[in-house]
């Protein structure tokens, strides 16, 4: 089979030319060529365009019937929650990690699982039949009708699934596929691109449910072209440290669920097994009360998280104090710190400031704020919050405190798990009273700090 006739085009300004090189040649930017196939003379427009293919027809969007995405779960319900539900038929999932994160262990049970209901098929591009096969051992699955195909051909591959048609299919990785069609070696722009966009169409065309495992940079960003991301329909990021035994998979792109939500994992002996209860990882264990460590209430996705941030305030001995923050935007210390100042009457210009979420946990929403600052305050008095108190709320730039979404649910969780006094924003205030739980609701940032001071000395 003769290979298709390629060039190279500049990812900046579009400029085609028929050789690499490594600059191009119309806008001078350097390593923006890429390989790409050429389009066959017989598909250019001569006229009005001829094509075997046939149309789509054109419908009214209001005559169309909308009905709900058939699912079928994995058998691990803290996958299926990250999802939205578990798997969808001509779904296409692309899931990233840090190499030995867990990507391929979490997968294989996931098909251990799916054999009894589907049948798959597991191709493996960095890894030989034996290993995986010691793999499926030393977790003790069930791989009776578990098909592995060990190839990083992509002709190859597709005729594997037109012959064996089957129903889910995980390609490891996306990143070790190459075409024939492409001169270029794996790995490359080109052919994650071309790979991808062609078992995407192929999944879609065949009701296929595939899964593709893609490597991350080292800034942590799936690796290859950004449009890798654009052309499947649900995006998986599992974070976490390799030396930790915890593991957090997290949903940026969902065209069948909602977004940011949440799987807790926890690696063990035989695999990684979800954990129920994730806000118990998340809050430190102090045999006594401890000044700087406060305890907020987060939203992933549709899952309400407890989670304690700690705070370490000290002399600044440097021209230019330190703001270090793990697990939070750290741009964001700086701005909290000046509102402080400004509303509070609270300065920290000499003091280095820390900053950690416990657990390894990364918190991108604002309702954060107001957990922040009080932990702040607390390592600068040195003296404990309340070890039942439980906050949440955003901080604006004039000291207002601004509702967080979802404030019920998350006051729910809070009083589930033992919490007796609760600090929000006034807009969060429940109109029923939730028992056990008193609710002590601002408006403004100073007026959080004078309640706290007002606990303390009733205390």
């Amino acid at each position: 089979m003769a290979k298709a006739k390629t060039n190279y085009t500049c990812t900046e300004c579009g400029g085609i030319v028929n050789k690499w090189a490594g600059q191009c040649p119309s806008c001078g930017q350097w390593n923006t060529l890429v390989e790409t196939i050429m389009e066959a003379a017989g598909n250019r427009f001569s006229g009005k365009h001829q094509s075997l293919a046939q149309t789509a027809p054109v419908l009214n969007l209001s005559d169309i019937e909308a009905s709900d995405v058939p699912r079928f779960g994995t058998g691990i319900d803290e996958f299926d929650r990250v999802l939205g539900g578990g798997l969808v038929p001509g779904g296409v999932v692309l899931i990233g990690g840090d190499p030995g994160i867990g990507k391929s262990t979490l997968l294989l049970q996931a098909l251990s699982n799916l054999t009894k209901i589907k049948k798959v098929l597991y191709v493996s591009g960095e890894e030989s039949g034996a290993q995986i096969a010691l793999r499926a051992n030393r977790l003790a699955l069930d791989t009776h009708g578990l098909a592995l195909q060990a190839e990083i051909q992509l002709e190859k591959i597709l005729n594997t699934l037109a012959d064996h048609k089957p129903e889910v299919v995980v390609i490891d990785s996306i990143q070790t596929i190459y075409s024939d069609a492409l001169s270029s070696a794996p790995g490359s722009v080109a052919q994650v691109r071309e790979c991808a966009a062609k078992l995407t169409r192929v999944a879609k065309t065949m009701n296929i449910t595939m899964i593709l495992v893609g490597h991350v940079t080292k800034e942590g960003a799936l690796a290859g072209p950004r449009v890798l991301e654009h052309i499947v329909d649900t995006v998986l990021y599992f974070e976490g440290d390799t030396h930790s035994s915890f593991r957090l998979v997290r949903a940026i792109k969902n065209r069948f669920g909602a977004v940011n939500e949440l799987g807790v994992f926890a690696m063990t002996e035989r695999g990684l097994k979800g954990v129920s209860n994730p806000s118990a990882l998340f809050l430190s264990q102090h045999e006594s009360q401890v000044a700087g460590s406060c305890v907020m209430v987060t939203q992933e996705g549709t899952r309400p998280l407890l989670v304690e941030i700690q705070a370490l305030v000290d002399s600044s001995f440097a021209p230019n104090a330190k703001r270090l923050s793990v697990g939070l935007e750290q741009n964001r210390l700086a701005m909290l710190l000046a509102v402080l100042h400004r509303h509070a009457g609270v300065a920290a210009f000499d003091q280095d400031v820390f900053i950690n979420a416990v657990g390894g946990v990364k918190i991108a929403e604002p309702a954060a704020d107001l957990a922040v600052l009080l932990a702040i305050n607390s390592s600068m008095r040195n003296k404990p919050l309340p070890r039942s108190l439980v906050v949440f709320g955003e901080v604006g730039l004039a000291g207002e405190i601004r509702p967080a979404p979802r404030g019920q649910e998350r006051l729910k969780e809070a009083a589930k798990l033992g919490f007796t006094i609760a600090m929000i924003p006034k807009a969060n205030a429940p109109k029923q009273k939730i028992e056990g739980l008193t609710i002590i609701a601002v408006d403004r940032i100073d007026e959080a700090m004078s309640r706290i001071r007002d606990i303390d000395d009733a205390n």
